[in-house]
């Protein structure tokens, strides 16, 4: 167990917070920690008949479009149920039928403390994407074999999805097929 004896917040901005920790270690040393702090998150695993919507978007950090499950940031005092309704409608105009959520992640333990709320949801479409400001996503209908082909073969690289997605269908292969 590692104490922290010192904070310094470096940052505070609109998606996270930036902290230096001075922490005391299991052997009575010291050490720094940086940490990012995160509201948390939620994405969707949907599906429309026997397509997987996913979005598309550019993304600045790693300067390439990228094919992703619809997700979004917790606003303040939001369930998470809320925001996976509201954030899949922004971005692909559809609602779920249902959500069951599948599991909650922790994206890099190692040095953030975000968590995403991953959920399942048959899907149908009930308006135009209506994404934020400045937000530029596109919805994407895919067969699931080819998106977990697209996970295998390095083509599908985020986090979230490929955690979203085989948690999902982990074990029914055979329910991919056409």
């Amino acid at each position: 167990m590692e104490l922290s004896i010192g904070k310094e917040e470096i940052f505070s901005g609109r998606v996270l917070k930036l902290e230096k920790h001075t922490v005391t270690l299991q052997d009575g040393s010291t050490a720094s920690r940086e940490v990012v702090r995160h509201s948390g998150a939620v994405a969707i695993v949907a599906v429309s008949g026997s397509k997987l919507l996913l979005v598309k978007q550019f993304r600045f950090p790693v300067q390439k479009s990228m094919l992703e499950i619809p997700a979004g940031k917790l606003d303040a005092g939001e369930s998470p149920e809320e925001c996976a309704r509201r954030e899949l409608l922004e971005e692909t105009g559809y609602i779920p039928k249902d959500l069951r959520k599948l599991a909650t992640i922790e994206t890099s333990p190692g040095f953030s403390d975000e968590i995403i709320h991953i959920y399942f949801s048959e899907v149908e479409r009930f308006q135009d994407p209506s994404p934020d400001v400045g937000e530029f996503v596109e919805p994407v209908l895919i067969d699931t074999k080819e998106a977990i082909e697209m996970i295998t073969d390095g083509q599908i690289t985020d986090s979230k999805t490929i955690s979203g997605i085989l948690l999902a269908f982990l074990g029914k292969e055979s329910d991919c097929d056409d």
